[in-house]
């Protein structure tokens, strides 16, 4: 029977102060050693320990001490330290049904290229797997990296994802878009792309995001749930899953808004509508398209964002409702035309429901919300428990396993 680890263990008590190092070089630009004791409680002589081990395994860098960079003339010099700038990248995808969208990025969340592949919507399961592993090593080989230098690759895919990272099989949409991603090379998370627009708008669009929804709203409604400051799953990841608009009735259905925005103008065109829509070729109608008529006063476009504000004043309340979101954020490609919709829902708000009823917002990262917040969950993952992953330079220099 095997001894349990306990945090009196010297190797634990190791591990956790080197764990607490590199998280705090992950958070600032440089630091001392003194710093290092601050942040942590470590004793000097712990805290230069250390750092010298993180050094030596790839993870720090020492840089010139306090003296001889021209900080301080007096006293004893402090030793200073920085995260390594090639102790590894990660990369996050957005593995679209149409598109796939990624971004490598050092560990700071810089990004250090980028790179988007079409493809047929039809495209079957091992044709996204290898399109998937395809993008990754174009990455790889745009940022000048080697295939051990990518720590983790996040995908965010258009379809419940559960802890595992497999998808309901239930579903023969969700296997097509997830056919098995978390069993490409290397670590790989894979999670729902409207959660990970979700983790992108508290990270870096909406700061004050507080119990939110983030909806997704492209051909199908998505939303990824943050409530108490955690993300929402469930059993199979299914959480935030809009399927049972299209049971409930006066629900709408969860058609995206550029889906609605598309086939209202056509149907219109079809019924002899006349005005800037008409002009256009049904087929080639897009929801911009129906934005930018409706901004030049297009009767026939203003109907149709009349139609999508009511669309989405009652899924804000649906979802304030079920979950008591303070907060419905419209993400997606169509969010940075998606304001004057926003107007009329706000209004529909007020006239014909009761408060409390949700704020509703624009998300300010457009198409790459998505993979923004694949990126981000890297480094949260990576932050985290940094020490599951291997720097760079130990990557290099490990001996060959058999």
């Amino acid at each position: 029977m095997g001894v349990k680890a306990t945090a009196s263990s010297p190797q634990v008590l190791r591990r956790m102060n080197s764990g607490a190092v590199v998280r705090f070089a992950l958070r600032v630009a440089e630091f001392t050693a003194a710093e290092v004791m601050a942040e942590t409680g470590l004793t000097r002589a712990t805290a230069l320990g250390v750092c010298d081990e993180l050094v030596a395994l790839g993870w720090l860098e020492e840089l010139e001490d306090s003296r001889a960079a021209g900080l301080t003339s007096k006293g004893r010099p402090a030793r200073r330290y920085r995260l390594r700038d090639g102790a590894g990248a990660v990369v996050g995808i957005d593995a679209g049904e149409h598109r796939f969208t990624g971004v490598v990025a050092d560990l700071r969340g810089r990004a250090l290229a980028r790179r988007t592949l079409q493809l047929d919507p039809t495209s079957s399961g091992p044709v996204r797997s290898e399109l998937a592993a395809s993008l990754v090593r174009e990455l790889r080989d745009e940022a000048g990296l080697d295939r051990g230098d990518v720590l983790l690759t996040v995908i965010g895919v258009p379809a419940p994802v559960d802890a595992r990272g497999s998808s309901p099989s239930g579903d023969g949409f969700w296997g097509t878009m997830n056919p098995g991603f978390a069993s490409l090379h290397g670590t790989v998370v894979v999670e729902n792309d409207a959660n990970l627009a979700a983790v992108a708008e508290r990270a870096q669009g909406l700061a004050d995001l507080g119990d939110a929804a983030t909806v997704l709203s492209g051909e199908r409604l998505g939303a990824g749930v943050i409530l108490d400051g955690r993300l929402l799953r469930g059993a199979r990841g299914g959480a935030g899953e809009m399927r049972f608009l299209d049971i409930v009735e006066g629900a709408g259905s969860a058609e995206g808004i550029a889906s609605l925005a598309r086939s209202w103008a056509r149907d219109a065109i079809a019924e002899g509508a006349r005005g800037a829509l008409a002009r256009l070729a049904p087929e080639a109608v897009a929801a911009r398209d129906v934005f930018r008529a409706a901004a030049e006063g297009d009767a026939v476009a203003l109907r149709i964002l009349d139609r999508l504000g009511a669309r989405i004043a009652r899924l804000a309340v649906v979802l304030a409702s079920l979950l008591d979101v303070e907060r419905v954020v419209i993400a997606g490609a169509v969010a940075d035309a998606i304001e004057p919709v926003l107007e009329r829902a706000r209004a529909v708000l007020a006239d014909e429901f009761s408060p409390p009823v949700p704020e509703l917002v624009a998300s300010r990262l457009g198409s790459d919300v998505v993979v923004v917040g694949a990126v981000e969950l890297a480094l949260a993952q990576l932050r985290e428990e940094p020490l599951r992953f291997v720097p760079r330079a130990s990557a290099r220099t490990a001996p060959p396993t058999e």
